[in-house]
């Protein structure tokens, strides 16, 4: 008897230990997945701003350098994942007479200086990003006039070149957003604050800090070391970096890679060699070899996910009606091909199309981008772009290679698709790839950072119990 019993208490002992694990367990996972206040998140990139004013435009645009806007500076508006506008800085607005808009303005809302918001400050603001704007203060709103939809509006005061900032002087701009600058070294390092009277509400980092000017492969030692916890991954390497068991977040694919020529086409002639060089790019062996599966072979400007009719232009190389275009012409010119020397996998796809186009019967030479000077005759190019908006998003591209934005049509798909058509007819551009924006993050940083079109969401991060 004495021996069941004993027997009877070690199993009951072992079965209440058990439980007792599993349920601290449980509440370890709890807590991981709970919002958790404190520590700083330290993260890596490899821009190197000068200037953290968002209307800055002598500065390379970046994913990196709006994130960095939006973690300093708040817009007007914002637009949700489903492309509608949300309340910011301003609460509401409506539409006036004569293509204007009226925004009341957020109450209660301070720089991180201490001065109050007012419609005087953001006009002010605005006026420096868009001087072609009418923009006046009207008691406790801001009324905008301009050209174009009410729709385009909202979502052109979303980007974070429109984010509203209280210039105090040329080098100091201050800002309304969920983290104020404590140390700033253009170039090298910034180091910011958690807001604490945010008027969304506090983020649970106490603060992040930023090395800039940092390549990937130091980027990703860095996240190995522990001494990074969100580093840029380039597309080509995600796939890799994603089988090594690092934690790989991605945007929807927004960042258009495409060969955009110097000059408009002189000739039909002309017309017929760009005709060819388009059909003769492998685009599938490019994605598959040097982007080692990343990103979408594309023959549109806008990515499927912001159209929805990106199918529909072919990126299949075709290289018998590339022949037979380049046959039509005597005299076979040599373009120059330049490629930024700073991309990793630039000159690789470069030389690629060139092996391309000599199928065909083209002459190509690869060439590094000059700085100043001459230009090539075309450029591959990344085109990080500005907005979800597909309206605003190819106007940014069509001024980016030097085109007529399209037409202010009402917003439809057949009207979208008729401009993206037109801009792809004047054969100054032709689309190669979409590829997503990728990052790596270590454990301890909680909650998806990154946003669809690119940018971090790090208002709302916070870190885990994992972090040391």
């Amino acid at each position: 008897m004495k021996h069941f019993v004993w027997r009877w208490l070690a199993a009951s002992s072992v079965t209440i230990a058990t439980l007792a694990i599993a349920l601290a367990c449980a509440s370890a996972a709890r807590a991981e997945t709970r919002p958790q206040y404190g520590g700083t998140l330290h993260v890596s990139m490899r821009s190197a701003p000068g200037s953290l004013d968002p209307a800055e435009i002598a500065q390379a645009d970046s994913f990196t350098a709006r994130s960095l806007t939006l973690l300093i500076f708040d817009t007007l508006v914002t637009m949700d994942d489903s492309g509608r506008a949300q309340a910011a800085l301003a609460t509401t607005w409506q539409p006036a007479a004569n293509r204007r808009c009226q925004f009341r303005l957020r109450r209660g809302v301070k720089f991180h200086d201490g001065t109050p918001l007012t419609p005087e400050i953001a006009a002010a603001s605005l006026r420096i990003a868009n001087p072609s704007w009418n923009i006046s203060a009207d008691a406790d709103s801001l009324v905008i006039e301009r050209d174009g939809t009410e729709s385009e509006l909202l979502a052109e005061l979303a980007l974070p070149r429109n984010a509203i900032a209280k210039r105090s002087s040329p080098n100091k701009a201050d800002g309304t957003g969920p983290f104020s600058v404590t140390d700033w070294q253009p170039g090298k390092k910034l180091t910011l604050a958690a807001e604490e009277n945010y008027w969304r509400g506090r983020p649970f980092l106490d603060g992040i800090e930023i090395a800039m000017g940092r390549s990937y492969r130091d980027q990703m030692t860095a996240l190995e070391l522990g001494t990074a916890d969100l580093v840029e991954v380039a597309a080509e390497q995600s796939h890799r970096v994603s089988l090594e068991g690092r934690r790989l977040e991605n945007s929807e694919p927004i960042e258009l890679l495409a060969l955009v020529f110097a000059r408009e086409a002189q000739s039909t002639e002309d017309k017929l060699l760009r005709e060819a060089l388009a059909l003769s790019i492998e685009r599938g062996s490019i994605r598959s070899v040097l982007l080692q599966g990343a990103g979408q072979p594309a023959a549109s400007i806008l990515p499927n996910w912001m159209s929805g009719y990106s199918f529909v232009f072919s990126a299949d190389a075709d290289l018998v009606r590339a022949r037979h275009a380049r046959e039509q012409v005597r005299a076979i010119p040599t373009w120059s091909i330049g490629y930024d020397a700073n991309d990793p996998v630039a000159r690789l796809i470069v030389e690629r199309i060139a092996l391309n186009g000599r199928d065909a019967g083209l002459s190509l030479q690869p060439s590094l981008q000059p700085t100043t000077g001459a230009t090539a005759d075309v450029l591959l190019v990344r085109i990080p772009l500005v907005s979800a908006d597909p309206w605003v998003a190819l106007a940014d591209v069509a001024a980016r290679a030097g085109l007529a934005g399209p037409t202010k049509e009402e917003r439809s798909a057949e009207g979208l698709y008729s401009a993206e058509q037109a801009l792809l007819a004047t054969q100054r551009i032709i689309p190669l790839f979409h590829v997503p924006v990728s990052y790596a993050t270590s454990a301890a940083l909680k909650n998806s950072p990154v946003r669809a079109d690119g940018i971090w969401r790090l208002d709302d991060a916070w870190l885990g119990n994992g972090k040391p």
